[in-house]
């Protein structure tokens, strides 16, 4: 059949069985959304208040549902608002496709009005992208854009599409989307044999999960895994809810604000096993002098992680789940009880503290998880209120924690809780944010409202810019250059003068009934929770240690 660009976008997008963008309209998209319009029962359309936004709620709908998640916007800075969340899911390995459309053809290279050359801003931050200015091409590259998206190592993919090129027609012809495995590969069966046998060699091995084992979907094979090799378990921040936070192995976070079970066994291994992390420098400290007792075992989809940050011992290339399984079918029952105890002696020694007295971060994150029964959708911001999330909330389910780790983008968590709410509608999906944070993107609780979206919004406001606060009070000698947000800002009547139900909270008793109430609500849900200024994230890593050398606050008062 004829169809126009416009037309073929939509059909295509029908096919990937794409049920909700996220977008902006403008000019040079128009007969994208006018295609848009006629199919209004097919694909759900959240105009967000911000192109950012949309961006951020296509990569929240995308971690929560494992789907790829869409965001449209307009030529111009319609496009270029959406480069911090490409960036924001680049980094995290996160499958969305952004379309964007430009000035026509002919206009292209004329600094015509609204045009930018987005295929070359975002080149350094997409797994690929693609201007198509042949009609005739347009429903390929789109499929081709799906697939690439979700294949081997997850990530964004842009194609951009000239105005002209959405009112051409073409021939399309529907194609059914067959059955696609995004992480069918061969696995070497030399590197899984070399693999068991240094973990059959071990005494002290170690569990270090990435966001690749969620990416995967292999937690039950990891859990299988873990059972079969009897041996402690720590992850990344990416890597949260893939091994369940309430098994007596696992040891809390690792890193520059993990826990000192996880950091000083890690340091004491003699094996390191690597299931889908990059080796960030958050997680290493200084890196000549991580796990330095330890082989290092990595297995990843993508080669080019290996050896890149730090020098392993042996790698097993493919997907996570695959490997797992195959691994599983070969090893033999361990038995590692006195190194679980020694583990378990460092758990009990150095739990995590905080103030039980007064309205804290940590406190509002265990009162959360109380009442949603570990059970909820988490989004966060970035900063403190990320790391009290990750230290206190115990993530049992993979997809539960939606968190800018690589990038640490300021105002995510917000964009990234209307996608999750809108992908799985039956979960409670809660986003823990700073008030620096706030600000950012706070202009799509007006988003949450139009459309119907109930999330629950959970401030934690310390009037700072919390972490960066924190690093100028212990490495700055406390000078608070530009970190006091101290200003007449009423985030409880903001949220009101956009539609939501706004609440104030300074006490625990007070943010106990708060929650409790946005539960009960069917509506977007703003909670301004008054902290303290100078509350921290412990344990800490000073830049450049060890880390082995985490400190607390009992350290610093020694």
């Amino acid at each position: 059949m004829q169809l126009s660009g416009a037309e073929i976008v939509i059909e295509c997008l029908k096919e990937q069985g794409v049920d909700t963008v996220f977008g902006y309209p403008g000019g040079a998209i128009l007969n994208v959304y006018d295609a848009l319009y006629k199919h209004r029962s097919e694909i759900r359309h959240i105009l967000t208040s911000h192109e950012q936004g949309a961006s951020h709620a296509a990569d929240g709908y995308a971690r929560a549902t494992g789907k790829v998640g869409v965001c449209l916007a307009t030529s111009g800075p319609g496009a270029t608002n959406l480069v911090t969340g490409i960036a924001t899911a680049y980094m995290d390995s996160i499958p969305i496709v952004a379309i964007t459309c430009n000035v026509g053809v002919p206009l292209l290279g004329k600094d015509s009005f609204q045009e930018i050359d987005i295929t070359g801003i975002t080149m350094p931050i997409t797994k690929h992208n693609f201007i198509v200015k042949d009609v005739t091409k347009l429903a390929d590259t789109i499929r081709k854009a799906f697939r690439i998206a979700k294949s081997g190592r997850p990530g964004p993919v842009l194609i951009d599409i000239p105005k002209d090129i959405t009112s051409n027609v073409t021939e399309y012809e529907k194609e059914e989307l067959g059955k696609y495995n995004p992480t069918e590969c061969h696995i070497n069966e030399e590197e899984i044999s070399r693999a068991v046998s240094l973990i059959e060699a071990s005494e002290r091995p170690f569990v270090f999960v990435g966001g690749g084992a969620v990416l995967s979907g292999a937690s039950e094979e990891l859990f299988k895994f873990v059972d079969k090799l009897d041996a402690p378990v720590t992850d990344s921040l990416m890597g949260k809810g893939a091994f369940p936070g309430t098994d007596p192995r696992y040891t809390g976070m690792l890193g520059m604000h993990g826990t000192k079970a996880s950091n000083f066994g890690v340091s004491e291994c003699d094996l390191l096993i690597v299931l889908g992390a990059r080796f960030s420098d958050r997680v290493t400290g200084n890196t000549e002098k991580f796990a330095r007792n330890a082989r290092i075992l990595q297995i990843d989809i993508d080669p080019a992680e290996m050896n890149k940050n730090v020098i392993i011992t042996a790698g097993v290339e493919g997907d996570i789940k695959t490997a797992l399984r195959m691994i599983n079918e070969r090893l033999g029952q361990q038995n590692h009880s006195e190194w679980l105890k020694k583990i378990e002696e460092y758990k009990e020694k150095y739990p995590l503290k905080y103030h039980h007295d007064i309205l804290t971060g940590p406190f509002i994150v265990e009162e959360i998880y109380r009442q949603t029964n570990g059970d909820a959708i988490i989004s966060t911001e970035v900063g403190q209120n990320q790391m009290w999330a990750a230290q206190y909330y115990k993530f049992t389910k993979p997809r539960t924690l939606l968190t800018s780790g690589g990038l640490g983008t300021m105002g995510y968590g917000l964009g990234a809780a209307m996608g999750a709410k809108v992908g799985c509608p039956e979960k409670t999906v809660v986003n823990i944010a700073g008030d620096g944070c706030f600000r950012m993107n706070m202009n799509e609780i007006a988003t949450a409202v139009r459309h119907k979206i109930p999330i629950i919004e959970v401030v934690i406001n310390n009037h700072v810019l919390g972490m960066v606060r924190q690093w100028q009070d212990l490495f700055y000698d406390e000078r608070y250059s530009a970190t006091v947000l101290r200003d007449a800002v009423d985030f409880a009547k903001l949220a009101e003068a956009m539609g939501a139900v706004g609440m104030h909270v300074e006490s625990q008793e007070e943010f106990k009934k708060a929650f409790a109430d946005a539960l009960a609500m069917d509506r977007p849900v703003v909670i301004d929770c008054q902290i303290g200024s100078d509350d921290k994230v412990w344990p800490m890593v000073a830049p450049g240690s060890a880390i082995s050398d985490a400190f607390d606050e009992e350290d610093m008062s020694k």
